[in-house]
């Protein structure tokens, strides 16, 4: 069976979440099987990731409803230039549809992104 390749990439990512897909929820099972974060700055900076399940949410902020709120990691530090690559050894994220993933920053403008998803796992 053939599988549907996606990526996501996500530039100068600051203290505002960024989410992935932009704009949107996945729109089925999904998997995340990467997610890589370079630090753009001079400095070390901190970065959140998390998933929320809109399932249940009646609007798009993912600061008002905390119950809904997964951290896959939360104020990892990353050094100046430097990179965290956040999955690895294998390890992949089941999301489906309703689920949205967020990054964000301590620092302005200073995260980029690129997510690597299998779309529509299940059917």
């Amino acid at each position: 069976m053939a599988q549907n390749f996606r990526r996501y990439a996500l530039r100068s990512i600051g203290t505002t979440a960024a989410d992935a897909p932009d704009g949107t929820d996945f729109n089925s099972y999904d998997t995340i099987i990467g997610i890589h974060l370079a630090n753009r700055t001079t400095n070390m900076v901190k970065a959140t990731v998390f998933i929320t399940d809109y399932n249940n949410d009646s609007d798009d902020d993912p600061t008002d409803n905390a119950a809904n709120t997964y951290y896959l990691i939360k104020d990892a530090p990353i050094a100046a230039g430097g990179a965290l690559q956040l999955m690895d050894g294998g390890a992949k994220v089941v999301v489906q549809d309703g689920d949205r993933l967020w990054i964000q920053s301590d620092t302005a403008n200073s995260i980029d992104a690129w997510v690597s998803v299998v779309d529509a796992i299940s059917t």
